[in-house]
């Protein structure tokens, strides 16, 4: 069993884990969830010992990692499937690791049948895709055959074949009694492998509870109802009468009735009473998903305002400034928006922010932000064709810089 009692991690003057304390029982599955930067890979550095707490503590069977004896024959962990020697083939790697923990080399070729690499054994690593790479990870953390598991997004680059073995994989090792703990962003795979949830967000605990208890604590399951929709007036008549019945009726953008507050069943009966015939009378239950998203919304810290590309390609009447506020930005003022530092003081408010080559919308690429929408073939950030007027002896660079960001 993993335990963290008052497990905190700063660097500096930013605080990663706080006060973190849970319980990852043996005989299930338990997913780690949380947004990016809340803590994850921080928290289970310091379950393996990589990382030393500011303050609590994290044992493995009652014991920190690095107090263990040999270690790699009770714990077995993927955190990077790349920590490995390019040049070495995946059978030497398995065997160096293996010979260093004193597992016996026979080991090394069952842990390749079970992942499927067998036929790739004497092929150097550096040529694996990330899928096989994937594998070899969970091959030498399968190696010591522990009894405590560690996986950070183990599925990541698999192929759905790759991804419902590491499912059964993972669900046939939490059956043997062993403590398997699995971070992930993919909820849909989270809601199909794990059978309980941790979840972080800003270093802190959100939720550890089930995942059936997780989706009804953080989600309203709900009715959608379907009426002809050649005959409104029956729609109405529906409306009128959940309504009196104690339901909360909310209209669908497809035409359909969403219905809380009573039990389909009770629907139906109030639909036969009122003499309107359904389409449509089935259950909603939200999923791991919505019930997550619903969950961290106020502990994301990276979240994306709307494209503006479009207000930056309107042309403005010569001399005209644009607006001093940008468009407006939906859930602007809610709790969790982010919004993006102001520009530095004496900065201009339109200069061309500096892009990464290569990476998308660059200047100079088609269909970029900050085409300013000529003609196709011209410069977009040539200098407009001024009156004929005499040369100053020393060109004004600074203004012409201007205008040219202008």
């Amino acid at each position: 069993m993993i335990e963290a009692v008052g497990l905190t991690k700063r660097y500096g003057d930013k605080t990663a884990v706080h006060n973190l304390s849970f319980q990852v029982r043996p005989g299930a599955v338990t997913g780690f969830l949380g947004p990016n930067g809340s803590g994850k890979s921080t928290t289970m550095r310091m379950i393996l010992g990589l990382d030393e707490p500011t303050s609590g503590q994290v044992t493995i069977g009652g014991y920190p990692y690095r107090k263990l004896p040999n270690a790699p024959r009770q714990v077995g962990a993927l955190l990077d499937a790349k920590a490995v020697h390019g040049g070495r083939s995946a059978r030497n790697h398995l065997l160096c690791l293996a010979q260093l923990s004193g597992i016996p080399d026979r080991r090394v070729d069952e842990v390749l049948g079970v992942v499927g690499l067998q036929d790739v054994a004497k092929k150097r690593s550096k040529g694996f895709s990330l899928g096989m790479g994937q594998r070899l990870g969970i091959a030498a953390a399968l190696l010591g055959d522990p009894q405590v598991l560690l996986f950070d997004e183990p599925v990541n680059g698999l192929d759905p074949e790759g991804i419902l073995w590491v499912r059964n994989l993972m669900k046939s090792l939490a059956g043997e009694g062993r403590t398997v703990f699995v971070s992930s962003h993919l909820m849909s795979e989270m809601a199909l492998t794990a059978d309980h949830l941790i979840v972080i967000g800003r270093g802190q605990l959100l939720a550890d509870m089930s995942v059936k208890d997780f989706i009804s604590h953080n989600s309203a399951d709900f009715a959608r109802v379907r009426t002809p929709d050649t005959e409104p007036q029956q729609r109405e008549k529906l409306t009128a009468a959940l309504t009196e019945a104690g339901g909360q009726v909310l209209p669908e953008q497809d035409g359909a009735l969403r219905v809380t507050g009573l039990p389909l069943p009770r629907i139906s009966d109030l639909a036969h009473d009122a003499d309107v015939r359904l389409w449509e009378l089935s259950p909603h239950q939200a999923s791991l998903e919505e019930a997550y998203m619903r969950m961290t919304q106020g502990a994301v810290d990276y979240r994306s305002t709307i494209d503006q590309r479009a207000g930056l390609q309107q042309q403005l009447p010569p001399g005209a400034m644009p607006p001093p506020q940008a468009m407006p930005v939906p859930g602007q003022g809610q709790p969790g928006w982010y919004a993006p530092p102001p520009p530095q003081q004496g900065g201009h408010p339109f200069a061309m922010p500096q892009t990464p080559a290569g990476a998308p919308y660059a200047s100079g690429q088609p269909g970029g932000p900050y085409a300013a929408g000529p003609a196709a073939g011209t410069n977009p950030y040539a200098q407009p064709p001024a009156p004929a007027a005499p040369a100053p002896a020393t060109p004004d660079t600074t203004q012409r810089d201007s205008e040219d960001l202008r």
